[in-house]
């Protein structure tokens, strides 16, 4: 799979960890669950169907660790019940993460997640997406002058995708199915106890400049991250015991069992306790070894360089960005430690500094470095427009930083243990 089939079907964090979940098992990868009493030398264990963590053993009991995260700001539906008004029915919907409302105006959009099915006493997930699409129509200039200078939008209000007409006057609306249908009922036919679904943009990823230099597509942040460190830990030759961790809600926040870093710990426990590792060689597994919270960052904006910091602007294709700000566990020595280790690999990097006056989003960085107590270096792709319905980075950074963390997982950047 590539990165823009791979940005194309993972709609969802259910899409992403199915999509990670073939192409793992197609890799030789076995899952395995936390009573296993088998550890396999290439395993992988999933979490509410929406995280999972991979991981390749080496021989040194040493921990390289990438994190990232499987969702991205959409439009989260609330329940099975439509809105109607004049003879229209809209999704009632919430934001999903902090989105960048007005692009999600006026494009193709599907309804995307997972169901959860009763299943002869037994509970189903069946993860899935509309065969239609939906959109989510801007109010005219004509009807709101000011749209252009206040973009002021209610979501409860503006923001609901248009999801069927009444069947009135001489055409048939539904293509086929019963305009008064649930929700529910137009995606499966089986009994739908619950769900989790969602808005999603289905804008197709696509190249642009002259030179086929930008990469665009929705969830860009932080599906990059996701494939660059699945793929990185498939292509590598590990020495030491690496894992990614794909972690679900972090755009909410990482509070729950399947977004927390607790998830990547109890992994790290359970691969310890099957290597049958001392309290010590798991602790000195812990303190030797390193950690990339892989998430994109703010390349300068041509239209806008007040936005940034007057000194250093992270360009597209510039190389990877190393993250520094009280927002992000990066410090001194683990941007020395990375630095050190991209410049054997002659891979090209660039330090993200923020404008002092704005803080920059999260990141799984810190939660994990408290977490773990694990050394930590916030990195990803310059990127422009964030959490729109329609991201871009640079091209070739998306290419460097498949290499790089191929690299990463067939080092022991460990070694660095001391300062001298």
């Amino acid at each position: 799979m590539d990165l823009k089939d791979f940005l194309n079907t993972s709609y969802t964090a259910y899409h992403a960890v199915e999509n990670i979940r073939a192409v793992l098992d197609d890799e030789g990868f076995s899952q395995v669950n936390f009573d296993s009493e088998y550890l396999p030398d290439s395993g992988y264990i999933t979490r509410n169907g929406s995280s999972i963590v991979a991981f390749r053993l080496g021989g040194n009991k040493v921990f390289n660790i990438a994190v990232s995260h499987t969702d991205s700001p959409s439009f989260k539906i609330k329940g099975n019940v439509l809105i109607e008004n004049d003879g229209l029915k809209r999704l009632d919907v919430e934001k999903y993460g902090g989105g960048l409302l007005y692009s999600y105006f006026d494009r193709p959009m599907k309804i995307a997640g997972r169901l959860l099915l009763d299943d002869e006493g037994g509970i189903t997930q069946l993860v899935t997406e509309s065969d239609y699409n939906v959109v989510i129509p801007s109010l005219a200039i004509h009807l709101n002058r000011e749209s252009n200078e206040k973009p002021f939008l209610n979501v409860q209000k503006d923001l609901l995708p248009l999801y069927s007409q009444d069947g009135e006057g001489p055409y048939d609306f539904s293509d086929g199915r019963d305009a008064t249908q649930t929700l529910y009922e137009s995606l499966a036919s089986d009994r739908v106890l619950d769900a989790d679904l969602y808005v999603v943009p289905v804008t197709e990823a696509f190249n642009a400049g002259v030179n086929g230099e930008f990469l665009c597509s929705p969830r860009i942040d932080n599906l990059t991250s996701v494939y660059s460190s699945v793929y990185g830990l498939i292509a590598s030759s590990p020495v030491n015991i690496d894992i990614v961790a794909c972690l679900d809600n972090e755009e909410i926040g990482s509070g729950t069992r399947q977004g927390a870093p607790s998830f990547l710990q109890q992994v790290i426990d359970f691969i310890s306790d099957r290597l049958c590792m001392t309290a010590d060689e798991k602790r000195l597994a812990v303190e030797y070894g390193f950690c990339l919270s892989a998430d994109n960052g703010h390349a300068a904006h041509p239209a806008h360089p007040e936005k940034h910091d007057p000194v250093y602007h992270c360009r597209l294709n510039g190389g990877i960005v190393i993250k520094h700000h009280v927002n992000y566990a990066t410090d001194g020595l683990t941007s020395a430690i990375f630095k050190q280790m991209l410049e054997s690999a002659d891979l090209p990097y660039q330090d993200l500094y923020n404008n002092s006056e704005l803080s920059g989003g999260t990141t799984l960085g810190l939660s994990t470095a408290r977490q773990l107590g694990i050394r930590v270096c916030d990195i990803g792709l310059a990127q422009l427009a964030m959490h729109s319905a329609c991201e871009t980075v640079g091209s070739y950074d998306a290419e460097t930083m498949m290499k790089a963390l191929t690299y990463f997982f067939s080092t022991s950047v460990g070694e660095v243990n001391e300062l001298h």
